[in-house]
């Protein structure tokens, strides 16, 4: 008798919920004579293609391959050696240091658990994929905390210059062992296209993971634009996808520039500073516009 009065009390509860549900509910009829006709953006078939092949070989690439070519870079072309005898350089004040440490201990928890459910069946699915859901959403709320300072504190130095330009078209002097000193501002042109990448690129993400973590919402908006909530739930799955692929291998990027290819470049945000011969080579720009202000 328990047995039923709670089979019973589970469905009730459930249509309750279905009542004012923007999946089920009145928009189940909605959602399914949408599907493919006028209005609809037709994203059904792209979907299921994508989310069930070519997602998972994209985060595949990007997981092993961009790790191999540094790998490769780091036996072949060596890290970066910059003296320790001169001058230390201030670069970063306590309080740019904290919201970089908040935003990289979030991108930490944020990028493997992002892997993780994107090969969900092949780490057996259920209750450890389901933490790292969980541990993917509270490491989401730390990115929030940290992009909006981000992009007030560093909007101004990291929009494009010629120097970006120039520094592309020989990828920073990382293909080199000879130590020649490269055109860039305080940011070079890598660290500018990770910045809008993790702050611009960054919200997108909050903005589509949200959509597809709650899932189940209703917003003016959308029903505004003719959408159905099945249609945004799968562009929000397609956008945070394809931008996941371009975060994860900036990230990548970033950790191997930062711990590997310039030794002791970490060093500079935990005490705020580089060593003077690598600014000097490194951001050349940079180190003439502080000696012209005579700050070295």
């Amino acid at each position: 008798m328990k047995r039923k009065m709670i089979i019973i009390f589970l469905a009730l509860t459930t249509a309750a919920f279905a009542a004012d549900s923007a999946i089920y509910g009145e928009e189940l009829i909605t959602n399914i004579l949408g599907y493919g006709k006028e209005g609809s953006l037709h994203l059904g078939q792209w979907f299921t293609v994508l989310q069930g092949k070519y997602f998972s070989i994209g985060f595949l690439i990007v997981a092993l391959g961009i790790p191999a070519v540094f790998l490769i870079h780091y036996l072949i072309i060596g890290p970066k050696v910059f003296s320790h005898d001169r001058k230390k350089i201030p670069v970063f004040t306590i309080f740019h240091r904290v919201i970089h440490w908040i935003a990289g201990v979030s991108f930490l928890v944020l990028v493997p658990t992002g892997f993780i459910m994107v090969f969900g069946t092949t780490f057996g699915g259920g209750e450890f994929v389901r933490i790292c859901k969980d541990l993917h959403a509270l490491s989401t709320i730390l990115f929030c905390i940290s992009v909006v300072p981000m992009l007030i504190m560093w909007f101004k130095e990291m929009l494009p210059t010629m120097d970006d330009v120039k520094w592309m078209m020989i990828l920073g002097g990382y293909l080199s062992k000879v130590k020649r000193p490269i055109p860039a501002g305080k940011f070079n042109a890598g660290q500018k296209m990770w910045f809008w990448v993790c702050t611009f690129g960054g919200i997108i993400m909050i903005l589509t993971g949200a959509v597809m973590f709650f899932q189940d919402f209703e917003l003016a908006i959308i029903k505004s634009m003719g959408l159905t909530q099945i249609d945004f739930l799968r562009l929000s799955a397609i956008v945070h996808n394809i931008l996941g692929m371009a975060v994860a291998a900036l990230f990548f990027t970033h950790v191997y520039m930062s711990m590997f290819a310039i030794k002791g470049a970490i060093h500079s945000m935990i005490t705020g500073e580089k060593e003077e011969e690598e600014v000097e080579i490194l951001h050349s720009t940079y180190y003439k516009q502080l000696k012209e202000q005579n700050k070295v």
